[in-house]
C-alpha cells in the first residue's frame, strides 16, 4: 500500500473529519449520526493512502524518484 495523499491533503482531511464528528455534539436526535462520516478523512489520514485516489489515479504525495 503506497501513501497518496500529500501534506496539505491531510491538513484538510483532519480538519474535515473533526468538523464531521462534532456533529455528534451540536446536532441532536437521528441526524447526529451522519458526523461519524468523519471517521472517513480521518482514518485514511492516518494511514496515508486514499482508496478513492487510488481508483481514479490521484496522487498528492511528494516522492522521491529514484
Amino acid at each position: 500500500m503506497e501513501q497518496n495523499i500529500g501534506s496539505v491533503d491531510k491538513a484538510l482531511r483532519i480538519v474535515v473529519g473533526l468538523a464531521l464528528l462534532s456533529l455528534l455534539f451540536i446536532l441532536e436526535g437521528n441526524a447526529r449520526w451522519w458526523g461519524l462520516i468523519g471517521i472517513g478523512p480521518l482514518l485514511t489520514t492516518a494511514l496515508g493512502w486514499c482508496p478513492a485516489y487510488t481508483l481514479i489515479g490521484v496522487n498528492t504525495c511528494k516522492t522521491k524518484k529514484s
